[in-house]
């Protein structure tokens, strides 16, 4: 198959300190698809969304501030590419890996590729142990229920086809940060082919802005076993 576009969607939550940094490193990867910019306007009140109106790309305002997921679900259902690929504003995650991420799907291999964080020889900042094992905790439940063997199931930063978005996303409702064991659950009650590729990482302190906490941890646990026993496909 031939991928023209990529949507690149952007939940965006008080994130004026980053977020032109973000779409100015977007806009300069160097691509064989036409990009197509999706930030979702999470009812930020820090001057993000004046930001977002001057950088000039498609921009979606919720009504009030709903969480990342309701954010993602919106941007999903807006993105017109080929492939779209989930991005953070907050600079974690780096833009000039797209090439990197998207080729296993490019090659034919996948339809959904994760991005991980502890299967990489590139730079990971080193920061909370505490979130090294609640993240090692909530994968390894994940993949009890899923059947997968994923090394990163929390990772921010997921491609998929467009075609194994249009399965799953009729299914998604999490409003929060319960999207990611959603969306894995989805995935793998679809049978769609993932692929993971080992990704660089820069992650922030809460002093730095950093939003999860270790209630979104705990909420993960109810969130895996609930898409997995109680949410069909």
């Amino acid at each position: 198959m031939e991928y023209k576009k990529l949507s690149i969607v952007i939940p965006v939550y008080n994130e004026a300190r980053t977020l032109e940094r973000l779409v100015r490193a977007i806009e300069a990867v160097p691509l064989s698809l036409e990009k197509e910019i999706i930030i979702v306007d999470d009812g930020s009140t820090d001057g993000s969304r004046e930001i977002m109106q001057r950088l000039g790309h498609r921009m979606i305002s919720m009504e009030r501030n709903s969480g990342k997921g309701a954010a993602l679900r919106r941007g999903f259902s807006a993105a017109e590419g080929d492939l779209i690929i989930i991005q953070d504003a907050d600079l974690e995650y780096d833009p000039k890996e797209y090439p990197l991420l998207i080729q296993p799907i490019l090659d034919g291999d996948a339809d959904v590729v994760y991005g991980s964080r502890f299967i990489t020889v590139f730079p990971r900042r080193v920061l909370y142990f505490s979130h090294y094992v609640a993240n090692t905790l909530v994968t390894f439940l994940s993949n009890v229920f899923t059947g997968l063997n994923l090394s990163d199931m929390e990772t921010g930063f997921k491609v998929f086809t467009r075609s194994a978005m249009k399965a799953i996303l009729p299914c998604l409702t999490a409003d929060r940060f319960g999207i990611e064991p959603e969306l894995t659950a989805q995935i793998a009650k679809h049978r769609l082919r993932v692929y993971e590729v080992g990704i660089s990482y820069k992650g922030r302190t809460y002093a730095e802005g950093k939003k999860i906490t270790w209630r979104d941890g705990v909420a993960a646990i109810w969130h895996i076993i609930r898409y997995n026993l109680f949410v069909r496909k």
